[in-house]
């Protein structure tokens, strides 16, 4: 998962986003060790204070745990790491709508269009 960042929003927010979907993906699975601050920031290209303020706030959500002598680890909770992923499908979802709003379509249409995805059928344009 690259670390695509943009300047339209924070970058320790856009950093989160990007640890969360790691370890709801699987990447760094519950109880695993994540990799330190200077490595994440040197791979993310930026600051490693700002990698730090990313951090600790998913230490603050409790996805991850600081460990004294070992960094930090992936929480074991399960239904936090599933609490998270549909907390970040449903605002996927929403952004999706949001947008095919902005292009004219209601919710009914949206849906019809999801449904001919599914079945396989071209989309018409």
């Amino acid at each position: 998962m690259a670390w695509n960042l943009d300047s339209d929003r924070p970058i320790y927010a856009q950093i989160l986003e990007v640890i969360q979907l790691r370890i709801i993906a699987g990447q760094y699975p519950p109880g695993e060790k994540i990799p330190s601050v200077r490595e994440l920031a040197a791979e993310a290209g930026v600051n490693p204070n700002t990698m730090q303020k990313a951090l600790s706030e998913l230490e603050r959500e409790g996805l991850v745990m600081a460990q004294r002598t070992s960094g930090r680890i992936v929480t074991e909770d399960m239904e936090m790491i599933r609490t998270t992923r549909n907390q970040l499908a449903r605002e996927q979802v929403q952004m999706f709508v949001d947008k095919m709003e902005r292009l004219g379509f209601n919710k009914k249409e949206i849906v019809a269009l999801l449904e001919q995805m599914e079945e396989g059928e071209q989309l018409q344009r």
